[in-house]
Order: C-alpha cells, then sequence, then structure tokens
C-alpha cells in the first residue's frame, strides 16, 4: 500500500551526493557511484551488464555503433517517439526508416517492420511508448530471419513486463533514460544493458573515449595506467559520453527506490481509467493480456470529430487540471526530417502518408501527467478529468 505521498527525491539522494563531494571528485578517495549504480542495476534487471552514460541519446547511439551500425546500413524505427530515437541512427551514420505503429497499443507494428525490411537493414528499434511493451515476440523472429540486432529504446518503461519478462530483457540490448521527467531521474543519465559480453565491451568503450582499460565491468581507468608515459590508451575511436558521478549518485537512489516510484506511476494510472469508465470516446492506449505497462504517462486517444483537442484540454484546465503533452510531432513529419534525404540510398520519402495509422493516431493523444507523487494530487487530476468526460457528454 503506498503512503499518502512521497519524495521524488530522498534524502538518501542527499547523502550519496555528499560522498562524491567528499571525494573532491579524485578516484582514489570516490564512494565510486558510478560502479555501484551500475551493479545495481543489472542486478534489478538480472541481466549481466549494465553500463551508465550521460544521457538516454548516447546510449542509443552506442548501442547501434557497437552493433556495427554504421553508413551504408538502414534502422528500423517508430513515427511516434522522441526523435532521438531517429537522430541516434542518423549519429550513427545509418539512415531511419519508418514503420507504422499498431492501432490500439500505438506500439511499432511487427507487420509494418516485417514489409520495411530491404537487404541493408541492419537494426530494428522497438520503442515501449509511454511504458507500454511492443509486441516483441514477433519482432524477435523477424530479427532471427533476418540477422538483425535490436535495439530496446525502453526511455519510458522502467519494470514493465511482457508475457511474463521485465522490458530491457527482450532484445539484444535494451536502452534507459534518466532525463527528469523519467520514472527514476538524475536530471540527465543513461543506461544500456545487455548479456552480450562482448557487445558490452564495444558499448563501454565507445562511450569512454575508447580506452584500452575499459570494458564490459569497469568503467574507470588507473591511474598507474595513464601515468605511463608508453601506455596506449585508445584502442578504438569512442566518444566522451560518460554519465558524471554526481548523477550516479542520484540515479543510485531511484533505482533502489524504482519499485515504489513505478507503483506511483501505475496507481495515478489507475485513477485516470477509473476517471474514464463507460466513456466511448475517450479510449487509453490498450494494453494486452499478459503485459504489464509502466504508465510514464497515462495516455487517451479521443474519437469524436465535434470536440477538438484545444477545447477538451481547455476544459480540463478549468476544472483544475495539470497542463497536459499531445503527442510529439511524428519523426518523419518534423522540420528536421521532412521531404529530407539523409543519404543517395534512402528509398522513403519523409513525407504524410508514409506511416497513415500513426499520422491519423498523434493529433489526438493526450498524455495525462502521471508524475504526481502525492495521493490528494494524484485524485484530483482523475477528478478533473471525470469532470470533463461529463461535460461533454
Amino acid at each position: 500500500m503506498l503512503n499518502e505521498r512521497t519524495d521524488r527525491i530522498s534524502s538518501r539522494a542527499y547523502q550519496y551526493v555528499c560522498e562524491v563531494l567528499a571525494s573532491e571528485f579524485r578516484g582514489s578517495k570516490s564512494g565510486g557511484m558510478m560502479k555501484r549504480l551500475e551493479r545495481a542495476f543489472a542486478e534489478r534487471f538480472g541481466v549481466g551488464y549494465a553500463i551508465s552514460f550521460i544521457n538516454g541519446t548516447a546510449t542509443l547511439h552506442a548501442a547501434l555503433a557497437a552493433a556495427g551500425v554504421g553508413p551504408g546500413d538502414e534502422v528500423i524505427v517508430p513515427p511516434l517517439t522522441m526523435a532521438s530515437t531517429s537522430f541516434a541512427v542518423l549519429h550513427a551514420g545509418a539512415v531511419p526508416v519508418f514503420a507504422d505503429i499498431d492501432p490500439d497499443t500505438w506500439t511499432l507494428s511487427p507487420a509494418s517492420v516485417a514489409e520495411r525490411i530491404t537487404e541493408r537493414t541492419k537494426a530494428i528499434m522497438p520503442v515501449a511508448i509511454y511504458g507500454l511493451s511492443p509486441d516483441m515476440d514477433p519482432i524477435m523472429a523477424l530479427a532471427e530471419t533476418h540477422g538483425l540486432f535490436v535495439l530496446e529504446d525502453d526511455a519510458e518503461c522502467f519494470l514493465g513486463t511482457y508475457k511474463g519478462r521485465l522490458v530491457g530483457t527482450l532484445g539484444h540490448a535494451a536502452s534507459f533514460s534518466f532525463q527528469s521527467s523519467k520514472h527514476a531521474t538524475s536530471g540527465e543519465g543513461g543506461m544500456v544493458i545487455t548479456n552480450d559480453p562482448d557487445l558490452a565491451n564495444r558499448v563501454r568503450r565507445f562511450g569512454s573515449l575508447g580506452y584500452a582499460a575499459v570494458g564490459a565491468g569497469e568503467g574507470k581507468i588507473s591511474k598507474e595506467d595513464i601515468q605511463d608515459p608508453g601506455y596506449a590508451r585508445h584502442v578504438e575511436i569512442g566518444w566522451n559520453y560518460r554519465m558524471p558521478e554526481l548523477c550516479a549518485a542520484v540515479a543510485l537512489e531511484q533505482v533502489e527506490r524504482l519499485d515504489e516510484l513505478v507503483a506511483w506511476r501505475q496507481e495515478s494510472a489507475r485513477l485516470y481509467a477509473e476517471a474514464l469508465e463507460g466513456c466511448d470516446w475517450l479510449t487509453p492506449q490498450a494494453v494486452p493480456e499478459g503485459y504489464g505497462h509502466a504508465y510514464w504517462t497515462f495516455v487517451a486517444r479521443l474519437n469524436r470529430d465535434d470536440i477538438t483537442w484545444h477545447d477538451f484540454r481547455r476544459k480540463f484546465l478549468e476544472f483544475g487540471g495539470e497542463p497536459f503533452y499531445g503527442a510529439w510531432r511524428l519523426t518523419h513529419l518534423e522540420p528536421a526530417f521532412r521531404n529530407r534525404r539523409f543519404a543517395d540510398y534512402q528509398w522513403q520519402e519523409f513525407a504524410p502518408g508514409l506511416c497513415p495509422v500513426a499520422e491519423a493516431t498523434q493529433p489526438r493523444l493526450m498524455q495525462f501527467t502521471t508524475n504526481a507523487y502525492d495521493r490528494a494530487e494524484m485524485e484530483r487530476q482523475a477528478e478533473a478529468l471525470a469532470k470533463t468526460v461529463a461535460y461533454f457528454s
């Protein structure tokens, strides 16, 4: 049973931050927050390796590069998600290929993925949108048939489940974000998890300037090594994507409380769902049997043409609701992508009509906040939703 309220960041995080500050950022005096965070994350998800990063876009870039994705390759992505998913593909030198979404779950459609596979396809990046896993079994079957790398983008899905398995353990690797709105946060930060030791080594080195001494389970270089004038530091080309110890200190506290933090979001979503009972024109994201939704946010689709998205939002605010977001503009229709060509071999035209299900869905989505860690506030938001629905019914 949840309490009446909880702190978003607990006093333990302050303790951990003070330990880092007391070390004066000296490795010999540090509490090793990065290593502690990675160990705790790997244990919670039951995987062999967890590698921390400065943010949840660097994680995607590093994992794709470590899997050998580069120029001349295509990576299949959904259009309904933060553009960072596709940006990471471009960072790796490859081209994003957009597959459509399922009309009810709004996650990547396996059937559309199958239609988008070409001889250049190297990877698939399914996104657990809003906290719900895509249908991963058919996606993994396609990957096995065509020899593709599957990188889960789970930035919005901590502790979601799919047929009894934790989201993040379904593909070849998974990426998580600690950005400020996420279930667990350190302001910014990210994590890659995998059971593949060779991939984990490459991920670590890519995010740590290609240093020879780092690897799957080691993120720091010894002073004895780097003081030697003959030491060959860089065995690969890498980026400086390492998570700072201060961020790791806060993220560690969040991971230690992860079950509690996710439960608060799920409880908030339950109250919203109750507010929509009996309403047949505002449809929540469908959760198939056997799936566990983590509810980064609670999302519903407006299915009436006589009410605009803005009309509904205006009345919701009048009834005391917190301002809610619409869904991101579909990535292929963002100004940075629309009608643009990123390579000579790009065969998709990034224009309307490319993903018709997503294009019909996105303008109608309402993303209601679930990050109130106060029961009275959660109940006020659900009440505002119930009043708004009653007003328009």
